[in-house]
């Protein structure tokens, strides 16, 4: 209960305070490239269930059929402001709505798209017993993740067969960590990782 009210009230915060970024990316999509404004895309969330996952926009448009990762701060389907925000990790503020609606919590295993949660192991699907969310322990780990994709010759093959189950180990030893002070440790991390 504490983490669902902490939830509300500081995503609505942050969503208050951060109205006026959210404008000024807005209009800097909009003049970077063709296309709308937000990304949306279905994820999987708690106990299996599709939910829509809000981002900006930071590729150019149907760029995911082109693949769903992202491979290097080079990949050229990515746009000229997309690239600073995917830095910065604010493509992912929408997601505050998501938080607000239930759907997400600050602090949660990040939410994967149905095609790779098909290959979760029975033991791996635990992490869908709670909320997915901004931010865990594999976000701090992995926040370089397109980077280290990169230097494989076949990213989606090391990603499945290394990263995503070493993301979904660390998932586990969250759900087994959870707690008020954890999460805020966790979120402080984040903050400061992203701006170091």
């Amino acid at each position: 209960m504490a983490k669902r009210v902490f939830d509300i009230l500081f995503s609505l915060f942050a969503l208050i305070v951060l109205s006026p970024l959210f404008v000024v990316i807005s209009i800097l999509i909009i003049l970077d490239s063709k296309g709308s404004i937000f990304f949306i895309q279905k994820r999987v969330g708690k106990d299996g269930k599709d939910f829509t996952l809000i981002k900006f926009r930071t590729m150019l448009k149907e760029s995911e059929a082109k693949g769903l990762l992202t491979v290097g701060e080079k990949d050229k389907r990515i746009t000229r402001i997309g690239g600073r925000l995917r830095k910065y990790k604010m493509d992912e503020l929408p997601q505050l709505i998501n938080i607000v609606k239930g759907e997400m919590s600050f602090v949660g295993p990040r939410p994967e798209v149905r095609k790779y949660v098909e290959f979760y192991s029975p033991a791996q699907l635990e992490v869908l017993s709670v909320k997915p969310g901004l931010t865990d322990y594999a976000s701090l780990e992995y926040i370089n993740e397109s980077e280290l994709l990169k230097s494989f010759a076949d990213p989606e093959k090391a990603y499945i067969d290394k990263v995503m189950p070493d993301k979904l180990a660390l998932n586990l030893q969250y759900i087994n960590e959870q707690g008020f002070l954890n999460d805020l440790e966790i979120i402080w991390k984040t903050i400061r990782q992203i701006f170091s």
